[in-house]
């Protein structure tokens, strides 16, 4: 049976739904281009939870017909064919409703942007930077879903101080959100002539680009301009100014777009980088000071949080989210994780998502 928390939310969503259908059909709303897009996402979003409830209801209506039934001599025998089958329809579609309902505020994002920073560990922190990149690359493609290097600082022996990636698709942020927190590594690196073991650490945000919000930006407050791109391929790399580079005074945030191909663009991105990371600053703020409700936000804002550990001469990468203290199950191979093969820990963490959530309830 599905919690009463969560079937009193159910309704609400529904209402809200008749509620945006009402809206869409409203001349001053189908007047308003703006308007009327951010409406119909956020119906378009809802409306797949809204169709579940409905068949929910309806199966749920049927069971309890089938069992009055069955106290009936005439129609007792029927009955007892279909129940099994509509009682098997009703736990799938309580389990679909606890999926769809538990990640819907995760799936109205489709694009974001990953940030990862070198920490503690000089170039060895910055190599580690560079496989964490092509970890989320591998693992990106694999699901079909656009990647972008929007920018990078690279080192001398071939790491990323800084990098910043944009990623698109279905479902994307939903996987890729458990990234956000502290990342460290332990192994020989490439520069060590001892032998000896290193400790390391990047750091990984992961902020959603939301169209819809709006975040005041005082004029006086940016610095910004054109600069040279940094990036791969192109002949007019290191020759045209065709990146962007802003700088927000008041957080000290800068960031530099290269990606693009024109200036237009990278600027476009820059300013949406920025809005994206005010607007995740705010909501960290709001979340540190209802420190109860974070329980379903893991790794949420919070850089400083060790959230996992890559273990080389174990070959082990350990996921300090995933079970008890002493449990095997927030370990995995490494060698699979550092090569993007990262669907068991990622459904691990989105099944601890689910439970955190509906507990939450």
């Amino acid at each position: 049976m599905l919690p009463t928390a969560l079937i009193t939310k159910l309704q609400e969503t529904t209402a809200r739904h008749a509620e945006l259908q009402e809206k869409l059909n409203d001349p001053d709303v189908l007047s308003d281009s703006k308007q009327l897009v951010s409406i119909s996402k956020e119906s378009g979003r809802i409306a797949p939870v809204v169709e579940l409830f409905a068949d929910f209801e309806k199966t749920t209506a049927d069971v309890a017909e089938m069992k009055e039934l069955a106290d009936d001599p005439e129609m007792a025998e029927l009955a007892a064919e279909e129940l099994p089958a509509a009682e098997d329809r009703l736990a799938s579609l309580e389990q679909q409703l606890l999926d769809r309902f538990l990640a819907a505020e995760d799936s109205g994002v489709d694009k974001f942007f990953v940030e990862l920073r070198a920490g503690t560990g000089g170039d060895e922190a910055a190599l580690f930077v560079r496989d964490l990149l092509g970890m989320y690359q591998v693992y990106c493609e694999s699901k079909g879903w656009a990647f972008a290097v929007d920018d990078f600082s690279e080192t001398e022996h071939g790491g990323f101080k800084e990098a910043i990636i944009s990623v698109r698709g279905d479902e994307a942020y939903r996987h890729l959100k458990f990234e956000a927190g502290g990342h460290r590594v332990q192994r020989v690196p490439e520069t060590e002539t001892q032998g000896r073991i290193h400790t390391s650490a990047a750091t990984v945000a992961v902020l959603p680009e939301l169209e819809d919000v709006e975040i005041h930006i005082d004029p006086k407050d940016i610095e910004e301009g054109g600069c040279k791109g940094g990036g791969p391929g192109g002949q007019n790399v290191n020759k045209v100014e065709t990146g962007w580079r802003i700088s927000h005074k008041p957080s000290g945030l800068q960031f530099k777009i290269t990606e693009q191909k024109s200036q237009g663009q990278n600027k476009e991105r820059a300013w949406a980088l920025l809005r994206s990371t005010l607007y995740e600053m705010e909501q960290a703020k709001q979340h540190a000071e209802q420190t109860a409700s974070r329980k379903s936000m893991m790794g949420s804002g919070d850089r400083s949080q060790r959230v996992r550990t890559y273990n080389f001469p174990q070959n082990r990468c350990t996921d300090h989210r995933l079970g008890g203290e002493d449990s095997e199950t927030k370990n995995f191979n490494l060698d699979k994780i550092i090569a993007g093969d990262m669907a068991l820990l990622i459904e691990a963490l989105i099944q601890l998502d689910k439970q955190e959530r509906l507990a939450a309830l």
